[in-house]
């Protein structure tokens, strides 16, 4: 269910018992404890209700919708079925009608889905004093995208450049392949990938996920569908742009990724580099976000690739093996999320690379000629 049982009881105790003053504020502290999911799906829902309320041809206001759906939002039914033992739940549905309970908690859910559909646009809104007072590993690390010049000072070299910061990057992703599966932790996943993941102790709570997959094509050619044909691919890529060529291995790429209204877009800047000349044919990718001067925002919300690796190797027959090991920080979900799902999207990307290489299917009877 959208709402939880315990939320749904919640939020129903609001627009039953909080004053109207306060129900903006109560709602938005409710809405603080669903889960990422659950959250943008609500956020979804009352957005396109309230589009749907803004149309004037189909007179359907905020009141009017919600009498529709206000049962089944706060799972009514369930909540009374819940509360009551069997013989009560019998002598109660046996008259037909029923009580002053039952009539004021249908009141109360449809004049909060009402409210809900009505303040759409304030309810998602995090209050500044609940950030102040909000403390945990994932709030204080405030992942921040570094400039080239931070980039080469965190190095231990005093000539540090990111020219030794990418090949350290390559490097270990080398060494992760050579240690197969080492430190890794194998989840379940689907359409014939493999993921794994790794908690990494920097102080931040997002791990490391690893995806593999097999490719039909050879590594050079993959390289070349990640590197500069996203758009084959990722459906939801809205632009991208080199912003400076640092070598000929080397870039500072931006690009944004589009999400369902009403969800902000994530905007990126990068520095990657890939190699062509590795041993046995094997090619690599490596990316990590940076602070560019001359990066002007192209999307709503800045996210953080804190380490994105692709490792390309021949399998045979022309075939590749795809391994991406990827930590981002998209802004604005919980560690709880990332923990659970972020791991399932980064499968999904992988097996979409995949499929780009597939043959079409041709429609019609064969013919020999």
């Amino acid at each position: 269910p959208l709402l939880t049982s315990k939320l749904g009881e919640t939020f129903l105790h609001i627009y039953q018992y909080v004053p109207k003053d306060q129900r903006l504020q109560a709602v938005q502290a409710a809405i603080m404890l669903m889960s990422d999911e659950n959250r943008e799906v609500l956020q979804t829902l009352l957005c396109f209700l309230s589009d749907v309320t803004s149309v004037e041809e189909n007179q359907m206001t905020p009141m009017n919708i919600a009498v529709c759906l206000a049962p089944s939002l706060f799972h009514l039914n369930i909540l009374k079925k819940d509360n009551l033992s069997p013989r009560a739940m019998q002598k109660k549905y046996a008259t037909g009608r029923p009580d002053q309970k039952d009539l004021n908690e249908n009141l109360a859910a449809t004049q909060g889905l009402a409210h809900m559909i009505m303040e759409c646009n304030r309810l998602f809104e995090i209050p500044h004093e609940m950030v102040t007072q909000s403390r945990n590993s994932y709030v204080e690390a405030d992942i921040q995208a570094p400039t080239l010049e931070e980039l080469s000072k965190q190095l231990e070299e005093d000539d540090g450049t990111y020219q030794t910061h990418m090949e350290n990057l390559t490097q270990s992703l080398l060494k992760e392949a050579r240690e197969k599966s080492k430190g890794w932790v194998s989840c379940s996943s689907t359409d014939n990938t493999e993921l794994s993941f790794k908690k990494v102790g920097d102080g931040s709570p997002l791990r490391r996920w690893r995806v593999s997959v097999e490719v039909e094509a050879p590594p050079s050619v993959v390289l070349n569908r990640v590197l500069r044909e996203r758009h084959l691919w990722d459906i939801d890529l809205l632009q991208w742009k080199v912003i400076e060529t640092l070598d000929k291995q080397t870039e500072i790429y931006q690009y944004v990724l589009n999400r369902m209204p009403p969800h902000p877009s994530r905007d990126f800047i990068v520095l990657r580099s890939w190699r062509t000349d590795l041993p046995k044919g094997t090619c690599a990718l490596v990316s990590v976000s940076v602070d560019h001067e001359d990066s002007v925002p192209m999307g709503g919300v800045r996210a953080v690739v804190m380490d994105s690796q692709y490792l390309l190797e021949p399998c045979g027959s022309g075939k590749s093996r795809l391994t991406h090991i990827c930590r981002m920080d998209l802004k604005g979900r919980t560690p709880e999320w990332y923990n659970k799902a972020f791991g399932h999207l980064c499968a999904a990307e992988a097996a979409r690379i995949r499929n780009s290489f597939q043959p079409l299917a041709t429609e019609g009877p064969e013919t020999k000629i």
